[in-house]
């Protein structure tokens, strides 16, 4: 068979959800990758999730994709990072098993109906009048589909850096995709690099863990996808250590053999993750940065130590890798490298993915600019979801801004573009008290079930658990708690101030010290036993003020080019602002807010500082 609904290009994070999704939405899918062993390789560290990253794991599960998944299947540790903020803002990361992970995803698709997997490089896209035509493969063969998806990765033209060593590849030993970017090229689509890299693997038998600081996981941590049912029994623990002095010696006598620092790499790196060069280049006044050691594996040898990204040479790895508490005999079992790839302009793109100049042709992942196995994910599973929407001729899936953190991802690659590699954050969304990693579920279930993507089953069961939700929440509103000595022998218990009048139930558990449970104390007979409902009601009663006030909030971001910025405005002098804010204000010099806010990169938190300083900087002048 050579004529296929949906063809998929690619089998990393993008291309797996693209594929399944595709087929779940009863597409016939041929998914087309360099090497069938690879599938879902892993290529930098073994975690899935993470603040903002939790979201998008956890949303593209409630509409049908895999990664939430895959990921509970392998997972080797999970931990709750925020946790010492409240719950509305935690978010979960959970260690993956590096190995297991490729053979789980790759279980998943041949497993799934409607799905061909061939082993074979694309050379060439064919179009024909403004509209995709299909692929042709490096062995000749033409296969012909109604959509086409791109979702190559680091592998468009890419080249490996170690030390002053360059070569061709998307990954180390792994050839790069030249032809498919000459034909994406060749298209008209306006192309640039970026570069990116990874760390040197250990073998952790060299390694002395009592010099470290170990990390044990959550017990309270719950699973990414709702289908799992509770987390593994046995975790692993990660391990601290740290640079030193001594490290960073070493690394800024090399800096004539580091591609970054010789001018070999010119494409833009990854801010939020730079090499450790990069690290004690631009920090250099911090005496030290953290180092995660993470295991790969339950029965691999190698850890993976988070933090030390580098392209400079093998011997410098190896010197300034045991200059490291810790690591001071420490073996290296692959050395880190950096990595140039291209990708597209995706401002080239309409919000389904789609391209705006062939219709038909999708591209999603690292060829969009951005970065992290989650941000691929997301827009593999809508570009999945688009393409065949597209072939079945039924309207387009589009998620706004303020119903999902992919709404924000999709949102800000295609109106804003990026010049760097985009990693989600949660200061780019607007809503986020309203979009929190707990309420994926309930904020997308009825569009999945519209979509076809979730079970009629499933669907009820989240209905029963919103009804249940809401019936409680009233409950608590009417019912009151009266001063009375035993009353307050409670609330000193829990400590937390005594009543002085009457108060209603809902009033109370907003105290922070109060947890739902803690209303039992008070004679009231709880109706809640599903964690994830009590959850839900905590959250909802006692952010219900912070909530508001957002919504108030968000009012004002409607008349943001009313607000100018002064051209003689210091912006150092702006408490919150970050360094990478600073720099891109000098740069763009925006006249009022609403411009500042469409410079890729400054976020919305940026936004509302600047907002409060200058309604101060106003008030001050007009006195």
């Amino acid at each position: 068979m050579k004529n296929y609904e949906v063809i998929v290009v690619g089998a990393g994070h993008a291309g797996i959800e693209a594929s399944y999704i595709s087929a779940k939405l009863g597409c016939s899918v041929l998914l087309l990758t360099l090497n069938i062993d690879n599938i879902g390789k892993l290529s930098c560290n073994p975690a899935i999730g993470g603040v903002a990253k939790s979201h998008l794991v956890r949303e593209v599960d409630v509409l049908g994709g895999l990664i939430g998944k895959i990921t509970d299947e392998c997972a080797v540790s999970y931990r709750i990072l925020n946790k010492s903020k409240g719950k509305a803002v935690w978010a979960t990361r959970a260690q993956v098993d590096r190995f297991l992970y490729p053979q789980i995803a790759r279980r998943f698709l041949e497993e799934g109906k409607n799905i061909r997997i061939l082993q074979a490089k694309v050379r060439r896209i064919l179009v024909r009048k403004k509209k995709i035509l299909g692929v042709e493969t490096n062995f000749g063969e033409v296969f012909y589909g109604q959509s086409v998806i791109i979702c190559a990765g680091t592998f468009l033209k890419s080249l490996l850096h170690i030390g002053l060593e360059s070569f061709p590849g998307g990954r180390l030993y792994e050839e790069s995709s030249d032809e498919l970017f000459a034909s994406i090229k060749e298209l008209g689509f306006k192309t640039k690099h970026f570069k990116t890299g990874t760390c040197a693997r250990l073998d952790k038998r060299t390694i002395d863990f009592s010099k470290m600081t170990e990390q044990l996981p959550d017990s309270e941590a719950e699973p990414f996808s709702f289908h799992s049912q509770k987390l593994l029994s046995s975790q692993l623990s990660c391990f601290i250590t740290y640079t030193n002095p001594k490290t960073h010696r070493i690394i800024l006598k090399n800096l004539n053999y580091s591609p970054l620092y010789t001018g070999k790499i010119k494409a833009k790196g990854v801010r939020y993750c730079p090499s450790l060069e990069d690290k004690v280049v631009k920090f250099s006044n911090r005496e030290r940065h953290q180092i995660f050691i993470e295991p790969e594996g339950r029965d691999s040898l190698e850890v993976y130590p988070n933090g030390i990204s580098t392209s400079l040479p093998f011997s410098v790895q190896v010197e300034f890798i045991r200059s490291i508490e810790g690591l001071e005999k420490a073996q290296i079992l692959r050395p880190g490298y950096g990595i140039e790839h291209g990708l597209i302009d995706s401002t080239q793109l309409f919000p389904t993915l789609e391209s705006k100049l062939y219709e038909g042709l999708y591209f999603a992942g690292q060829v969009n600019g951005t970065t992290g196995y989650e941000e691929a994910s997301a827009q593999g599973l809508i570009a999945g979801i688009n393409a065949s929407l597209k072939v079945k001729k039924k309207k387009p899936f589009i998620l706004s801004r303020d119903s999902a953190f992919i709404g924000v991802l999709i949102d800000d690659l295609t109106t804003r573009g990026t010049d760097e590699p985009y990693r989600m954050f949660t200061s780019r969304c607007e809503y986020r008290l309203l979009l929190r990693e707990d309420n994926a579920l309930f904020r997308l279930y009825r569009k999945a079930y519209e979509l076809g993507t979730l079970e009629k089953g499933d669907y009820q069961l989240i209905e029963d658990k919103i009804s249940r939700i809401k019936r409680e929440r009233e409950r608590l509103k009417s019912k009151k708690i009266f001063p009375s000595s035993q009353v307050n022998r409670v609330t000193s218990k829990l400590g937390t101030s005594s009543l002085k009048k009457s108060i209603t139930f809902f009033e109370f558990l907003k105290r922070p010290e109060v947890s739902y449970r803690d209303l039992e104390k008070l004679g009231l007979d709880l109706q809640l036993k599903d964690k994830k409902e009590i959850d839900q009601v905590e959250i909802e009663v006692k952010y219900e003020g912070f909530i508001n006030r957002e919504l108030k909030k968000l009012k004002e971001l409607k008349n943001l080019e009313k607000v100018k910025i002064p051209s003689d405005l210091n912006l150092k002098e702006i408490s919150g602002l970050s360094r990478e804010v600073i720099e891109k204000l000098e740069k763009f010099k925006p006249s009022n807010l609403k411009e500042a806010y469409q410079i890729p990169g400054i976020s919305i938190s940026a936004v509302f500082i600047l907002l409060g300083y200058l309604k101060t900087f106003s008030q001050k002048r007009n006195q």
